[in-house]
């Protein structure tokens, strides 16, 4: 029973921390791409790569805070030593930005067109494409540091 209460408590707070963590990558994503396509022109479609840079540096911003909030508040210290867990933690962030680069790229061509108006606030196509790559490698990202940084 101890052992559901605390995966479950560890859950909650890997939710909060990627909930945060979503919030710093999805704002920084706002700030690069309204910004970096007035300084290089080729950032809003790089031979078929919508907001390159944007996307590399927002989902950045995302990786390090999350890194921060999971050691302090979502796992225990694994059997590795800190520098080998940055290096595993950051090795799995990279083939998840990866990840979420297609996802991107798949949701703001083919699904996402139009802006969705929710009365306070306009979600653009590029907003809503990250919300939904985000989230979709949040669940990976949530398997593989539990079972193979922090074991267990």
């Amino acid at each position: 029973m101890k052992d559901i209460l605390i995966r479950q408590k560890q859950v909650l707070f890997f939710i909060i921390a990627g909930g945060l963590s979503a919030v710093v990558e999805i704002g920084s994503f706002k700030i690069f791409s309204s910004y970096l396509p007035q300084l290089i022109a080729e950032e809003k479609n790089f031979h078929g790569i919508h907001f390159p840079l944007s996307n590399i540096f927002s989902t950045s911003c995302g990786i390090i805070t999350n890194y921060f909030l999971s050691i302090w508040f979502v796992f225990e210290r694994g059997k590795h030593s800190k520098k080998k867990e940055f290096v595993y933690f950051m090795a799995v962030s990279v083939v998840s930005t990866l990840f979420s680069l297609l996802f991107f790229q798949i949701f703001y061509s083919f699904i996402f067109k139009d802006n969705i108006d929710l009365i306070i606030y306009t979600l653009s196509p590029e907003i809503l494409s990250k919300i939904s790559a985000i989230l979709l490698v949040s669940i990976l990202n949530y398997s593989v540091k539990k079972k193979v940084i922090f074991n267990g």
